[in-house]
């Protein structure tokens, strides 16, 4: 199993992994220590400036992406790279597959929005607060995500058949997404916030950006350590990622097999919704039909999978196109049908 890692992840040079990580601590770093190194309201220039540089470091290392496969630096385990005819196809391909990757971890990642307006409405938590629990959250994420795509590489590098059992996941998952698009999660029968108020002390109120206080205990007068409704929120948006990411992940391996494009994607298609998360989180109630399209692109991406069984290949760029014609599609339908809804009521969101 070391074997197979390092061949996975040594496909890339060493180099470029660290420059990758790299750039990743530098932009949360930038986002911390410079424009969230004491609490506040995120306002929405500054919300706007920070998603729109996110998502264009995103699009831009698309030109790095094409870069490296062009000069060979990568030995590639997917086949559509691999087998490119000439140094350019290789990394035209590779170029039109991180975006396709890209889009789609984005757009799969928009849902998680509406999950996390929901945590953090439930325990009423400031908007001046709610960038610690996202910042920590990414941290998870970036290794979840790492964990989650090596295991996935990993098996479809020894079982190629693992593939069809992902596309046929995806293919039920979409089917499912549809079907449930207007259910609504239940945040107080979670069953995770069922286990943590029955293992540990929960404050009833937000202690600024803490997540654990001491106060006494209600029965003693002992002062013992308390769990804030922050750190709640935290552990709830982290199973809500590593249930996203149960979908995510098989969609960019459905996409392609290489681990520096999977991993890369994934990362910065995260790191830009979060960013977006302030912007988007007071309208997300505009983009209801974005869930039917997300649907349809999980059918999409797990049935290519199998259609290409009987067709052959499918252009990447063919891919990205429908992929974004579809989402596309419903941001519009959505943006139109609620264009005479009444704003959002106020909530903890707006607080």
């Amino acid at each position: 199993m070391v074997e197979i890692f390092s061949s996975l992840f040594m496909g890339m040079p060493i180099w470029v992994w660290l420059a990758f990580l790299a750039i990743v601590i530098t932009i949360l770093a930038i986002d911390l220590g410079l424009l969230h190194g004491e609490a506040h309201e995120p306002t929405l220039k500054e919300s706007t400036i920070l998603a729109g540089a996110c998502m264009t470091l995103g699009v831009a290392f698309s030109a790095v992406v094409w870069w490296l496969y062009y000069n060979g630096f990568a030995t590639s385990l997917d086949d559509d790279i691999a087998n490119a005819a000439s140094d350019s196809a290789r990394a035209w391909t590779a170029w039109e597959l991180y975006l396709t990757g890209w889009v789609v971890e984005q757009t799969l990642a928009f849902d998680n929005v509406f999950v996390m307006a929901m945590i953090f409405s439930y325990f009423a938590i400031p908007r001046k607060y709610q960038h610690r629990v996202l910042f920590y959250g990414i941290l998870g994420v970036i290794i979840l995500r790492a964990i989650m795509i090596g295991l996935g590489a990993a098996l479809i590098h020894q079982f190629e058949w693992i593939l069809y059992i992902f596309a046929a996941f995806l293919v039920f998952t979409g089917i499912k997404m549809f079907i449930m698009a207007d259910q609504e999660p239940d945040i107080a029968n979670n069953p995770i916030l069922k286990y943590m108020r029955r293992h540990m002390r929960i404050t009833d109120k937000v202690h600024g950006e803490k997540f654990f206080v001491h106060e006494p205990d209600p029965k003693t007068g002992k002062i013992v350590r308390w769990a804030t409704p922050l750190f709640v929120a935290l552990v709830l948006i982290e199973f809500a990622d590593l249930i996203f990411a149960v979908d995510s992940v098989p969609a960019i391996f459905a996409i392609t097999q290489d681990p520096f494009i999977v991993y890369t994607s994934n990362i910065f298609a995260i790191l830009g919704l979060r960013s977006l998360y302030f912007v988007l989180a007071a309208m997300v109630h505009r983009f209801h039909y974005l869930k039917y399209a997300l649907s349809l692109v999980l059918v999409y991406v797990g049935g290519k999978v199998f259609v290409q069984q009987f067709i052959g290949k499918i252009d990447p760029a063919i891919s990205l196109t429908v992929t974004i014609a579809i989402l596309l599609g419903g941001i519009l339908l959505s943006l139109w049908k609620t264009r005479n809804d009444p704003p959002a009521a106020k909530t903890a969101l707006a607080e």
